[in-house]
Formats: C-alpha cells, sequence, structure tokens
C-alpha cells in the first residue's frame, strides 16, 4: 500500500501509534492538553516545521489551555499512510513537550438543513455565509473555523416557522454583497431591525445578518473587526511564517491575561477573542500590541475571511431545552446574567443561543425543523454521550442507522443526530454485499 493510498476511517484509527487521534467529519483530530498559550504555541511550531516543507500542513487552532489539531488531505474524501506518519510525528512531538493528549475532547458541530429544492437553498446559503461547495451536498468555510451545512432531500413540506436560525456576521462590504446574491437566488427580506437584517431562503430558513463593527483605538487596531468577537486575519507565505506569528500572539496573549483564539491555517493566521470577549477592558491594549507585532514582521491584514457564526433556537422553556443542548454537546453555560449562551469549552465551535417562544405557536412547536444540528463524536464517546442528552430531558426518536448516527430530540422536538465516522464504510460494504 503506497503512503498516499486511501484508507477508510477505522484503517486509519487501527494503524498504530495514532492513540491520540479520532476521525470526525473532514479529517482526525487531537486534542494536546497545554498550561498557557506560550506552551501550546511550541507544538504549534513543530507541526509546521514537521509538516510545511511537504505541503501538508494541518489545521491547528491555539487556545490558553491547548492545541487542536486535524489533519486531512486535500482533495481527499479519506486519509492515507502519510496522514498516519504525520499524527504520529505530531503526537511524538507534543509528547516531547509534555502536552497530554485528550481524545475524549475532540468533536465536530455542523448544521443539516431538509430541503425541497436543494439547488434554490444551497445557493442562498452559498450567497450568504461566503462558503464553498464540496460536492453535491455540502457547503464548507474555505478556513474551516465555522460550521460545515450538509443538505439533505425532503419529502414533505414544513410550510412553518423553523424554531432554529442562522447568525452570520461578515464584514460589511461582503455581508450587503451576500445579501444581494442571496436575493437574486430566490431570497427574501423577511425582516429589517437594528444593525442587522433577516433573509430567508425560497423555503423559509432564516439567516440574521449583521456587518462587522470597527474597534475602538483608532489606527492602531485598524486590522481589528468586531463580529461578535474580535478578530483580524493575516496571510503569510509559510508555515513556518504562521507558526511564528501562532508564538509572539501567544506571549502577548498570556502576558496580558486574556484567552485568544489562534487559528493557523496554510495560508494565514486567524486571531480571535471570542464572542463578546473583547469587551474586556484590558483588551484594547492587547489588539494594538498584536497588530504592532505582526506589522513588525511585515504582514498586512486582509478582512475578507472574516466570519462569525451561531444559531438561535426558540423554546418556551428554556431553561430544560438549554441543559439538554449543554448536554449533548459538552458545552458550557455563559455565566453571565440575563445571557442564555452555552459555548465549547474549547472555543472550537459554534455558540448556542435562546429566545423566549410563546407557549401559544404550538403549530410551529409540532413542526419538525428544516435546520437541525449534526455532532460527530469519538465512536468511543457515541453512548456516554447520547446517556448524557437522555439523563438531560432528551429521547431518542430513530436509531436504525445506529451506529452510524442516532437522532435525538430535546424536551421541545429540536433535533440533534450523534453521528460516527468510523466503521461507516465497512458497514455499507457490508450491506452492499448483503445485497448481491
Amino acid at each position: 500500500m503506497g503512503d498516499d493510498e486511501r484508507l477508510t476511517a477505522k484503517q486509519f484509527q487501527l494503524a498504530g501509534g495514532v492513540e491520540d487521534w479520532r476521525v470526525l467529519a473532514f479529517g482526525a483530530s487531537a486534542w494536546f492538553a497545554a498550561s498557557s498559550h506560550t506552551a501550546g504555541a511550541a507544538l504549534v511550531r513543530r507541526v509546521a516545521e514537521l509538516t510545511g516543507n511537504a505541503g501538508r500542513l494541518p489545521d491547528v487552532d491555539l487556545r490558553v489551555d491547548g492545541v487542536h489539531v486535524r489533519i486531512r488531505t486535500p482533495g481527499s474524501p479519506g486519509l492515507t499512510l502519510a496522514d498516519v506518519a504525520v499524527a504520529r510525528a505530531i503526537s511524538a512531538a507534543a509528547q516531547d513537550l509534555g502536552l497530554a493528549a485528550d481524545p475524549s475532547a475532540v468533536h465536530t458541530v455542523q448544521l443539516a438543513i431538509d430541503t425541497l429544492d436543494k439547488p434554490s437553498v444551497m445557493s442562498f446559503w452559498r450567497a450568504v455565509l461566503g462558503y464553498e461547495r464540496l460536492g453535491d451536498d455540502d457547503l464548507v468555510d474555505a478556513m474551516r473555523r465555522d460550521p460545515a451545512i450538509w443538505f439533505q432531500q425532503q419529502d414533505q413540506p414544513r410550510p412553518l416557522r423553523n424554531r432554529i436560525h442562522v447568525d452570520v456576521a461578515r464584514p460589511h462590504a461582503l455581508a450587503l454583497e451576500g445579501v444581494e446574491e442571496a436575493k437574486a437566488v430566490g431570497g427574501r427580506e423577511a425582516y429589517v431591525g437594528e444593525g442587522y437584517g433577516t433573509l430567508a431562503d425560497a423555503e423559509g430558513n432564516e439567516a440574521d445578518v449583521i456587518p462587522d463593527d470597527e474597534l475602538s483605538g483608532g489606527g492602531e487596531t485598524a486590522n481589528w473587526r468586531v463580529l461578535f468577537g474580535a478578530m483580524t486575519f493575516y496571510p503569510v507565505t509559510s508555515p513556518l511564517r504562521a507558526a511564528e506569528l501562532a508564538v509572539v500572539v501567544a506571549g502577548l496573549a498570556d502576558n496580558a491575561g486574556l484567552p485568544l483564539l489562534v487559528d493557523v491555517r496554510p495560508d494565514g493566521v486567524t486571531i480571535d477573542t471570542g464572542k463578546d470577549q473583547w469587551e474586556d477592558e484590558r483588551f484594547g491594549d492587547l489588539a494594538r500590541r498584536v497588530q504592532a507585532a505582526a506589522r513588525g514582521m511585515a504582514l498586512t491584514a486582509d478582512p475578507t475571511p472574516l466570519r462569525f457564526v451561531q444559531i438561535g433556537i426558540d423554546a418556551v422553556d428554556i431553561p430544560a431545552v438549554r441543559g439538554f443542548w449543554r448536554a449533548v454537546l459538552g458545552y458550557e453555560y455563559d455565566p453571565r446574567p440575563e445571557v442564555t449562551d452555552i459555548y465549547d469549552p474549547r472555543r472550537l465551535n459554534l455558540p448556542i443561543f435562546f429566545q423566549q417562544m410563546p407557549a401559544s405557536e404550538e403549530a410551529r412547536r409540532k413542526q419538525r425543523n428544516r435546520i437541525h444540528v449534526d455532532v460527530f463524536v469519538p465512536d468511543d464517546q457515541a453512548r456516554a454521550r447520547i446517556d448524557k442528552a437522555v439523563a438531560a430531558g432528551g429521547r431518542i426518536v430513530y436509531d436504525d442507522e445506529a451506529p452510524e448516527w442516532w437522532t435525538l430530540a430535546d424536551p421541545e422536538g429540536n433535533e440533534v443526530d450523534i453521528a460516527v465516522s468510523v466503521g461507516r464504510e465497512e458497514l455499507w460494504l457490508a450491506t452492499q454485499a448483503d445485497a448481491d
């Protein structure tokens, strides 16, 4: 078997030496815990040194408490023996640096939309989000920071409003451009509020579109944009250059005592506070220092790839529904009073917030949403995740496809699929063999 010969998810995980890794949607992921940004940045540098020259730089997400690494093979639906070698090398580097892996920590959250007219609905969401098309059924963020969306065929109309909608914030000009493109492919303006507008696709699925804002501070923070969080993006010419910037930003964040999200990709580095974290009074000084350091490295910011995505869920009993979603996603409660958000503790997946819904809207509550959430979990974590969700008030509504996926509903009927990648292809091949 050659290094570039494709492996199934199961074959990858059984390859040996990859015990730190779990195959989820779009690649193999690992989480290495760290004591600080700086400790994690040492691994970011090692990953760039190990993989950059070979043109196989993984997606690397640096956090204050660890590093998430996702290996994928561009242009291929699977992984290869070369990817196994990369995973082994990264694990060895992490061990050298004293960073312990936690395979149970990784998961991937994406969205799914049921549709009667897939071409029209996909075109709308591609315009609104600025995503790229992947195959016939998926839209993806080219930077792989925001959730993918999978579109599946719907059999019967569901005409009432969903109880789940999407918020998207983008740079102002791109947001306006996306709105016009969305209208041109069948979208309509459903609501205009202060600072945002609600668009609906041809089947009624809604997106709140929010333009960005400037960060106060004048020219010293001109590279930063506020899209729920404050963020900036610097294109780079090489993975080692990206790692160098990550190391510098890590030191500045640790000195300031503020957490940052530093996402390293082959073509650039995104630096982000996370939702609302820029409101800390200390952040202005950190923003100035990060910008000055990047400019000192002769880097020029480009706001084009910046984006923020979250979902909102309408609920009558917010505490009950919120508790279910916290359990099923492994999220944490936002501690601020009067804020209903839950968030990924490692801030690798999108936040969710909850809005009050009148109990009188019984028809909307009974109609199945056209939008639901998929969460891909490690194959050895699926049962535990299901048990936690059921204990939090959920119920299993479909398990005919288990152990590939289970559909659960929260106390008010909003659905989430708990999905597993490992073993899917083997099950499909066995089914085909039985059919023959």
